[in-house]
């Protein structure tokens, strides 16, 4: 529940009055777990303070009710009144700190939404399912085991094919992929100044394929931003550059890492990767949504901006968040809340309704959801009816993440395919579909 309120009595923007609050990003317990800390949080209290890895204090929401309820809440927003005083999350190159101008951000907002959302569509992924198939069958067919029997499926696969459908919808040539894959990787670096640096080079980058789709353009969505310049003067070429940079980061890191992830939890769940392999058109997507509630590549969460002051909570639980405070919205916390949902730990692609906020919820809805739905149905599908005994080279609990990025994500999936040999069962596997190992 939010209301508005006109005092800030919990506002305590530099944290002096509580020196020992937790410290983001919390350790994790493994790639297919988050932090217990989460946990604790959401019994203490509807938001709790918290600081970021750049020191600065903001409210850290965790309870699903609240962050359903602050996503949609129009009182929160990605701009800040004041930028200059907003805390920061890290020194990463994006989704760090405030975006966009405060007077202006619900009207971009809107326009970005009608020029992306067509490009983005369900009807449209629906067309793109066939080439993303063949796509993807061409990386299965792609995948050679080194001396040792082994294959990294996550520089394999998982990193490749939503890299290839991400240039192609954009018009981004697929020959610069290792380049911007690159930028992508710097940008989104927690500490530092070269974050910053490939951020700048990025929009260099994005900007002179606008450029070049000025003097040819093509069917692509780059094309359709530089064709809106027309009709819209505030869609500047600056504009243009920092959204192309911003779909191309954002199309392909988050579903590399949860193809990665959701790889992981169908080998450990084998009961559920052979209904998987048994039935693909029927079991798919209530596997990928499972997918879309667990898997969580970084951790770090959303952040938003108050734009006005707003309680969270009620009676003696209610929390003022001030005009101005941080707010980071931790949707996989969220989604492992027993308050929500049953067995929250547990992979269960059988729970109905799965309403997870792996994508938001409310305005900023994520526009490339069904692009995401999209890779993860026929990357899954594809690899484990092509390769049903696919196994994990390693025990599970020895897979490490990259925790020096905002996006995380898997460091190597050493995988065998059948006929390899010296596959190690996976531990863990099935224990009945409410007892799957999750988080």
């Amino acid at each position: 529940m939010t209301t508005t309120s006109t005092s800030s009595t919990a506002h305590d923007p530099t944290g002096d009055q509580a020196p020992d609050l937790p410290q983001l990003p919390f350790p994790r317990e493994g790639v297919l777990a988050i932090s217990p800390l989460y946990e604790r949080l959401r019994a203490a209290g509807p938001i709790t303070r918290v600081r970021t890895p750049a020191g600065d204090v903001v409210w850290l929401v965790t309870r699903y009710e609240e962050a359903k309820a602050l996503f949609a809440d129009r009182r929160l927003g990605r701009s800040h009144p004041k930028p200059e005083e907003a805390a920061r999350v890290s020194d990463a190159g994006v989704m760090a700190g405030p975006t966009g101008e405060h007077e202006h951000e619900d009207a971009d907002h809107a326009s970005m939404r009608r020029l992306l959302t067509p490009a983005f569509s369900a009807k449209r992924m629906r067309r793109l399912h066939d080439r993303v198939a063949e796509l993807a069958e061409g990386l299965v067919d792609g995948l050679a085991p080194g001396e040792d029997g082994v294959v990294d499926l996550h520089a394999g696969f998982s990193v490749p094919l939503p890299i290839f459908v991400i240039c192609e919808l954009l018009g981004v040539p697929v020959s610069d992929r290792v380049y911007f894959k690159d930028l992508s990787e710097r940008m989104a670096t927690l500490t530092g100044d070269d974050p910053a640096v490939a951020r700048a080079e990025f929009e260099r980058y994005t900007a002179g394929l606008a450029a070049a789709k000025r003097a040819e353009p093509g069917e692509d969505v780059i094309s359709d931003l530089v064709a809106a310049q027309e009709h819209d003067p505030r869609l500047t070429d600056a504009r243009v550059a920092e959204l192309t940079a911003g779909l191309l980061f954002a199309g392909h890191e988050t579903t590399v890492n949860r193809l990665s992830l959701g790889v992981v939890l169908l080998l450990v769940n084998p009961e559920v990767r052979d209904r998987l392999v048994a039935d693909p058109e029927g079991s798919v997507d209530a596997v990928v949504e499972e997918v879309l509630r667990l898997a969580e590549p970084g951790g770090m969460g959303l952040l938003r901006y108050a734009h006005e002051d707003v309680v969270v909570g009620d009676g003696a639980d209610a929390v003022t968040i001030a005009r101005g405070d941080g707010v980071v919205i931790v949707t996989s916390a969220a989604n492992r809340d027993e308050g929500a949902f049953d067995h929250a730990g547990a992979f269960d692609p059988d729970r109905s309704p799965n309403p997870h906020l792996s994508f938001g919820h409310g305005p900023h809805f994520c526009i490339g959801a069904s692009l995401a739905r999209t890779e993860l149905r026929v990357g899954l599908t594809t690899l484990f009816t092509r390769v049903p005994g696919l196994a994990l080279a390693v025990d599970p609990d020895s897979l490490t993440l990259h925790t020096e990025r905002l996006t995380g994500g898997l460091d190597t999936l050493p995988v065998r395919l059948p006929g390899q040999g010296g596959s190690r069962a996976p531990r863990g596997g099935s224990r009945g579909s409410r007892r799957r190992r999750g988080a």
